[in-house]
């Protein structure tokens, strides 16, 4: 019989932690100098005096670190660790690796030669506006990485990406095949198939049993064995840990992703917390089997409800009727009509279940707004805590309407760090708002910053200080100050607001007595350093329940 282990008995032995400065972004003492854990709780936090009285009788362990900066676990409350594993298995042509297509094609051809006759190519990270050309490469071009098995290149949306000539004939995909519901084969002036392909058209690499089901959510997971996955999990949680991440929420599982995290704590591996969401194809299963409050432990539990507005901004799949400015012909989908959607989330709010939907465009936003105050006036509940993920583009209208019900946004400020100047080449003026933080906080919206990886790494001083500069990877500087938060309310947003957003506040997302012992050792304070720096800042050590699972020393 299964036994999923608990974490609840590991007993971390007594420890009193100290460094130049304790950020516990808990409003009753705000900073400290050290703290005392003992058996996976947060037992005294203080000076080092009060710490040391509580901390008489138990024969503490002293972990001292001077000129170190200790700070809440970080929570990544949105984020895709099965993908972000696999992803990490593949050829890196981020930005940093392929500037242009040329160097794609040679990194390519590099991982090629690391994998056996037949095995496919696959690649991740690139984003066609960071390359030299500014624009995707072609399957012709992936025709250079071989042209005997299937080459495929993911791009940083996560929303599509590009195949070679093989890929597309092993699949009988021509210029005549018709687009499938919610994707598209891209082709060129003269009809003929570039090698583009987004959201549903990936089925021919996924399998239509993947992640997507009907119009529930794109497809972009690829299946592999099970133990490739646990091992792709592993490399996902060493990513996690080493930023300084101890928490996560998973916000896509199917069955797929479920067993993977099973197995994972099966093992006696996981060493990070998962909150999970399970994708809307799966509502009527999560509610016919009573999983509609707080269900697992403190290292697995299943927690809401994923659902799909639209599409992404980077892949210009995202949801604008009028037509992008950069192609007036592409407007982008709906994943539902709004009564479909509406129904939707009525039924999940109706049953307890949070939801998270997935929106970035205007349109798309309202929508999700429109639907959750038609479901809270019929079922009222003022800490219902529904999620809007990315929120890219809300208007000031519907961000007012979203500070009286209640409802959370979830966004990345690595998406605008590395493609903000992509988005207001695609849809025009309104580009320079991607994800208006300030305005948000303004308005009396808590935010929640998380980083969506893969679609961006999971570096939580990246997302600070992409979300208190505004700066992108280019040095562009993204609309006006008054879209910027300060570095405090940034730590929050990746901290507390992280953890309020999953439900987990009581237990994770500041060091307060009784808490879980959480904590990232930081080189540096990200308060006092120049905005400029923060992503500079090294995570020095990672501590989940009281014990350390990353050390940077050791890695």
């Amino acid at each position: 019989m299964r036994r999923l282990a608990t974490y609840d008995d590991r007993d971390s032995a007594p420890t009193i932690v100290t460094a130049d400065r304790i950020l516990t972004v808990d409003d009753e003492r705000p900073e400290a100098e050290a703290m005392l854990v003992a058996g996976g709780r947060i037992l005294a936090v203080g000076t080092v005096a009060e710490v040391e009285r509580a901390a008489a009788g138990l024969d503490a362990v002293r972990v001292d670190r001077p000129g170190a900066t200790v700070v809440p676990g970080f929570v990544d409350a949105h984020a895709h660790p099965l993908m972000h594993g696999q992803l990490l298995t593949w050829t890196d042509v981020s930005p940093a690796r392929a500037g242009s297509i040329d160097e794609l094609v040679e990194a390519m051809r590099e991982g090629a030669k690391r994998l056996p006759p037949g095995v496919p190519v696959r690649g991740y990270g690139y984003e066609q506006r960071n390359l030299a050309e500014r624009r995707h490469p072609t399957r012709h071009e992936l025709d250079r990485v071989a042209d005997d098995r299937e080459v495929y290149v993911m791009n940083a949306s996560g929303h599509g990406g590009v195949v070679n000539s093989f890929t597309l004939e092993r699949f009988g995909i021509t210029r005549d095949t018709p687009n499938p519901e919610g994707g598209e084969f891209f082709r060129d002036a003269d009809g003929e198939l570039t090698g583009e392909l987004s959201d549903a058209a990936c089925n021919v690499l996924t399998g239509v049993h993947g992640v997507k089901v009907g119009h529930h959510g794109p497809n972009f997971h690829l299946g592999d064995e099970p133990a490739e996955h646990q091992r792709q999990l592993d490399i996902a949680q060493r990513a996690f840990l080493a930023g300084g991440v101890t928490t996560i929420g998973d916000a896509q599982v199917s069955q797929r992703e479920l067993a993977a995290w099973l197995a994972m704590a099966d093992r006696g591996a996981l060493s990070m917390r998962v909150s999970m969401y399970f994708l809307s194809h799966l509502l009527e299963q999560v509610i016919e089997l009573g999983i509609t409050g707080p269900f697992g432990n403190a290292f697995l539990a299943a927690t809401g409800i994923k659902l799909y507005a639209d599409g992404t901004l980077g892949g210009w799949t995202a949801y604008f009727p009028e037509g992008y400015v950069g192609d007036p012909c592409r407007t982008g989908q709906l994943y539902h009509e709004p009564a479909e959607y509406a129904g939707l989330v009525r039924r999940a709010h109706a049953a307890g279940l949070q939801t998270a939907t997935h929106a970035q465009s205007p349109t798309a936003i309202t929508m999700v707004v429109d639907a959750l105050e038609a479901a809270l006036a019929e079922h009222p509940d003022a800490d219902a805590r529904h999620r809007i993920e990315h929120c890219g583009l809300p208007t000031r209208g519907d961000i007012a309407r979203m500070a009286a019900l209640g409802i959370r946004p979830v966004n990345q400020p690595q998406h605008h760090y590395n493609w903000g100047e992509g988005v207001e080449q695609a849809i025009g003026t309104p580009g320079e708002r991607f994800n208006p933080l300030g305005e948000l906080v303004a308005a009396g919206v808590p935010v929640t910053i998380s980083s969506d990886a893969p679609v961006a790494e999971p570096l939580p001083l990246e997302a600070m200080q992409a979300a208190v500069t505004r700066v992108t990877r280019r040095g562009t500087k993204l609309g006006p100050d008054a879209l910027r938060i300060d570095a405090a309310t940034a730590l929050r947003a990746h901290t507390l607001e992280g953890a309020i957003s999953l439900g987990r506040e009581a237990e994770l997302g500041s060091l307060t007595v009784g808490k879980r012992a959480d904590f990232a050792i930081l080189s540096a304070d990200p308060l006092a350093a120049p905005a400029e720096e923060i992503a500079a800042i090294r995570v020095l050590e990672t501590w989940v329940d009281g014990t350390r699972r990353f050390d940077a020393e050791a890695s």
